[in-house]
């Protein structure tokens, strides 16, 4: 058996890859990735599905012309040129990026899975025991398997497999009500497929705003087929396909997306053997500096980042606490805590969706009713949105009546992701409401007027800015 000690080794290549910095230039390292080097975001999540939502929106957009007078067609949509223009960009750079760390001579790249052992070693697939000073677990997760009869059958996919189909599917059932669910089956929904979409509950997005869902609800099921409080009761072969049987229905179709959620990899790590401590969801337990805990103590130089630790599983979160923690590693005695800033989250499905802080709910349950003021601003009701005609655009602030500081923000609509930059900035660094309305020129008759509208309609303490 092979052992070999070095100053740092990392579980992961998704954002745990940014922490070899030129500070272990002269310092020996290892990072393994036994899955395709670059992780989750670049491979299968956020980068290649947004390359997706991209012509899914163009190929929609004769709607919006049909509203204009503007009479468009979609001609064709051609699913290989679509599917091969995004893995054509996405394969290359992670094989670059896997190329470059196999070159560096102070940087063993581990192409295998490995397991936590004792201290802060790490055991590969063929044996080799690699034990670092410092160690950061940045190991992901994966896409979550219900236990579904026939959920092995081909044709059935998760996140990682559904991009890479040989045909666009002439009907595509999907599980599933979440963020991943709703964007897929508005690409498919827009690239030409029958979408049919079976949620265990009774709405759509439901952890968002119950306004802001209720809307979106509405604008989805006029776009695919929803079918509430639905359960799948088992996968089986036709002779075409698949078959979905909902107990007293059968779908037929010719895909099935499995989309219910996210599981970390600490079981493919072994982190409960390890002795590490674990939410109930099976993400490891971190302190305010990263730091992985052991018995409610934590393990000094052991740190993690990312999906495997982090409950919102967002890439921009990842990269933050990669940030966070590349510092620790470099300063041990001088660590920085993780700040307690809201995080925001879009989903790309349509209508586009963004949201940040307390919903309506939440803040009325915290403030009490009476200190909260809260406005819904259509894109309808300002110039741009006159422009485009838009008649389900929506914008909510809420904000505490008696200093005026932002506690949420949510929107739903076109370029959402965007909009709800100039909120997110206000709450991470104090700008009250009236302030960030009226303590800046916001551009005539740009859709962004929006945002400024739904702020200056809140009932909030005069800044004293004009």
């Amino acid at each position: 058996m092979t052992r070999r000690n070095v100053d740092l080794a990392i579980i992961g290549s998704g954002s745990g890859n940014s922490l070899i910095t030129d500070y272990w230039d002269d310092k020996q390292v290892a990072i393994a990735e036994g899955s395709t080097f670059g992780g989750t975001c670049l491979n299968v999540g956020c980068i290649p599905t947004k390359m997706f939502v991209r012509p899914a929106h163009l190929a929609r957009g004769i709607e919006e012309a049909a509203r204009l007078g503007v009479q468009l067609a979609v001609e064709k949509v051609d699913w290989l040129a679509i599917r091969d223009r995004i893995f054509g960009r996405i394969d290359p750079i992670s094989a670059g990026g896997e190329d470059y760390r196999k070159r560096l001579e102070h940087v063993e790249l581990i192409s295998q899975f490995v397991t936590l052992r004792e201290g802060k070693t790490l055991r590969a697939e063929d044996g080799t025991e690699i034990t670092a000073e410092q160690l950061v677990i940045a190991a992901g997760s994966r896409p979550t398997l219900p236990a579904l009869e026939g959920i092995n059958l081909d044709g059935v996919h998760t996140s990682d497999t559904i991009m890479r189909l040989a045909q666009l599917p002439e009907r595509l059932v999907i599980i599933g009500g979440g963020y991943i669910a709703c964007e897929f089956a508005a690409i498919f929904s827009a690239l030409g497929s029958e979408v049919i979409q079976l949620v265990r509950s009774g709405a759509l997005m439901r952890h968002l705003d119950a306004e802001i869902s209720e809307a979106y609800n509405a604008e989805a099921t006029a776009h695919w087929q929803v079918r509430y409080h639905t359960e799948a009761r088992a996968l089986r072969p036709a002779d075409s396909g698949l078959d979905v049987e909902l107990g007293g229905e059968t779908l037929r179709a010719d895909a099935v997306l499995v989309a219910i959620g996210r599981t970390p990899n600490t079981d493919l790590i072994g982190a409960r053997e390890a002795g590490l401590d674990l939410h109930e969801d099976g993400r490891l337990q971190v302190d305010e500096y990263q730091r992985v805990l052991r018995g409610g103590q934590p393990v000094v130089g052991t740190y993690a980042l990312g999906d495997i630790s982090s409950e919102t599983q967002l890439k921009h979160v990842a990269n933050y606490e990669a940030r966070l923690v590349a510092h620790n590693l470099e300063h041990p005695g001088e660590l920085r805590k993780n700040s307690d800033r809201a995080v925001p989250a879009a989903v790309f499905t349509h209508p586009e969706l963004a949201t940040i802080g307390l919903t309506e709910e939440e803040a009325r349950a915290q403030l009490g009713a009476e200190h909260l003021t809260v406005k819904t601003q259509k894109f309808g009701d300002t110039a741009y949105g006159w422009a485009m005609e838009d008649r389900t655009g929506l914008f909510k602030v809420l904000a505490d009546k008696r200093t005026g500081q932002l506690v949420g923000a949510h929107a739903m609509g076109p370029e959402a992701s965007n909009l709800i930059q100039p909120v997110i900035m206000a709450m991470n660094l104090g700008i009250d409401a009236h302030t960030a309305a009226t303590g800046q020129y916001w551009i005539h008759p740009a859709l962004m007027e929006v945002v400024e509208n739904a702020l200056l309609g809140l009932d909030v303490p005069d800044s004293g800015l004009l």
